[in-house]
């Protein structure tokens, strides 16, 4: 649309430019003609009056000029004298009268101060309009002294004179301005119907080369982006536009064997994508399971020290009921040590038998398993494993467990080894003895519950803070220390839709806070984590 409005514009604006110097070339051509007849007349008239003029034959000059005056299109002929009298006139009104040297008929003359003795003929003709606003052309003709003048016997004017009178003639230009009327009629209707034709001729030709290509190329573009990259525009002519036709085709037939590769590479990224997942995965149960033997083989000289104490116990409490019994007889009281024998036996028995369970259950290889757990007996199963090695580095546990706390849908080992983790962490930092509290609540919406395990050790500093969640990170100097504790720990409680925070001062001791959600978890997301009803 801006390509035709621009084109029909400037064809338009072209046409009327020409048409008008046209027009006015020919009206000046036509003023030209009619100044050049006017000339012609003037002579005319000076020649045929000329004897009459010699011979001072007022009365047949007078009879002259009256018989040229009296011609249609001629309003008036006069002749002044050398001092712009009217001699003769063809209105016998203005005859005798001096005209004023500043009028139209003698401007040309005497604009200056000294009047002029010859004029071309474009400065003697002139133009101006009639008290009923019609156009007249005035053309004057200096009448010079011949020889034949002043030498004449009549009125013998001095040879030094040069100029004795002025011919006007005066031609009405209605006749002309008609036709120029006519004429400009004709130019008009001609530039419209050029203008017409030629509009439509451009708008036909723009719409037919140019918005027609366009057009397709603006909806193949649209088809392109919509997704159909196998779309192609026709090419009908080897121009700019059949060029970019063809290019548009080269870059969608480009575009479409880019998007299939693209394709065929995301699919084969998907796959391999799939397959480091599997093998990321196997390296991190691979990962739990080394931090979880880390922590046993710490856990095992602890668990088998406490396991000696109550084996030696029953050991010395069976060989005394032994000894008993190898006597026949028992007296009343005898029977009854043996039977309180008896009894610290059965106790310590099943004492060896729940720390072994413990550690077995800890150390047992099942596939990840999330029900619902109390975590409260979670926590005291991790409780009970480190229970023995507190009470060797003289660390008092504080343990406050809410009793109405909501079941957590969790995998049990998993928690376990996270909360174990952090005892086991919080128990380094106090070699010389402290105390450790762990604590169990649910928020205040209900839809979480939260375990805090709290050290009074030396607590840690701002620097180290941020790195202590990242793997094989450890501030500790034992060589068998992986410093995947924490970064597990991590793991685990964001896979089961939580999140693990830690707030510490140096001199002030060491608190982390674990927040799991108790509703039933839904399958893991994008992002691995576990989300929940």
């Amino acid at each position: 649309m801006k390509l035709a409005v621009c084109v029909v514009a400037s064809f338009t604006a072209f046409v009327a430019l020409f048409s008008y110097l046209g027009f006015r070339e020919h009206r000046r051509h036509s003023e030209d003609l009619v100044v050049t007849s006017a000339d012609r007349l003037t002579d005319v008239i000076q020649r045929s009056t000329s004897y009459q003029m010699l011979h001072n034959d007022r009365a047949a000059l007078y009879q002259m000029i009256h018989a040229i005056g009296s011609e249609p299109g001629i309003r008036r002929v006069r002749i002044f004298n050398e001092d712009g009298r009217i001699s003769f006139s063809t209105s016998e009104t203005e005859v005798g009268t001096v005209l004023d040297k500043q009028a139209e008929a003698c401007y040309a003359c005497h604009a200056q101060a000294a009047p002029l003795t010859k004029l071309d003929r474009p400065d003697r003709a002139r133009i101006f309009p009639e008290e009923n606003a019609k156009r007249v052309l005035g053309i004057i003709r200096p009448i010079e002294n011949q020889p034949a003048c002043s030498n004449a016997a009549c009125h013998a004017h001095p040879p030094q004179r040069r100029i004795l009178g002025v011919t006007d003639v005066q031609i009405s230009l209605e006749s002309v301005d008609a036709q120029l009327a006519e004429y400009q009629r004709h130019v008009l209707a001609i530039t419209g119907l050029s203008v017409l034709l030629g509009s439509l001729v451009s708008v036909g030709f723009i719409l037919l080369f140019v918005h027609r290509p366009v057009g397709e190329l603006i909806a193949g573009t649209q088809t392109v982006a919509g997704g159909d990259l196998g779309h192609r525009l026709p090419v009908r002519s080897g121009d700019e536009l059949g060029e970019l036709a063809a290019s548009f085709n080269k870059m969608t037939e480009d575009l479409e064997r880019a998007h299939s590769e693209i394709t065929t590479w995301a699919r084969t990224l998907e796959e391999r994508v799939e397959k480091k997942s599997a093998e990321l995965q196997r390296v991190h149960e691979s990962l739990l399971t080394s931090e979880k033997m880390a922590s046993l083989g710490k856990l095992a000289a602890t668990v088998a020290h406490e396991v000696n104490n109550p084996l030696f116990g029953i050991l010395t409490y069976a060989r005394l009921s032994l000894r008993a019994l190898e006597k026949s007889e028992l007296s009343a009281e005898s029977k009854a040590q043996v039977l309180d024998q008896l009894h610290t036996i059965e106790r310590e028995s099943r004492r060896c038998g729940e720390i072994m369970k413990n550690l077995l259950n800890f150390a047992r290889q099942v596939p990840p398993h999330r029900e619902a757990h109390d975590l409260n007996v979670l926590v005291d199963r991790a409780i009970t494993l480190v229970r023995h090695q507190l009470a060797l580095q003289e660390i008092e546990l504080e343990k406050r467990l809410q009793g109405d706390l909501p079941a957590c849908f969790c995998d049990a080992d998993q928690i376990q080894q996270v909360v174990l983790a952090l005892l086991i962490n919080a128990s380094d930092v106090m070699p010389g003895g402290g105390t450790i509290r762990v604590m169990t609540e649910s928020d205040k919406s209900g839809e979480n519950a939260c375990i805090r395990v709290a050290d009074t050790g030396g607590g840690i500093d701002a620097e180290t803070l941020p790195k202590i969640f990242e793997p094989f990170f450890t501030t500790k100097e034992d060589q068998h220390r992986t410093g995947l504790g924490l970064a597990i720990a991590k793991g685990i409680v964001e896979r089961h839709g939580g999140f693990i925070t830690v707030i510490s001062k140096p001199g002030e001791g060491t608190e982390f806070t674990i927040l799991l959600p108790v509703g039933e978890p839904v399958a893991a997301g994008p992002d691995g984590k576990g989300n929940r009803n």
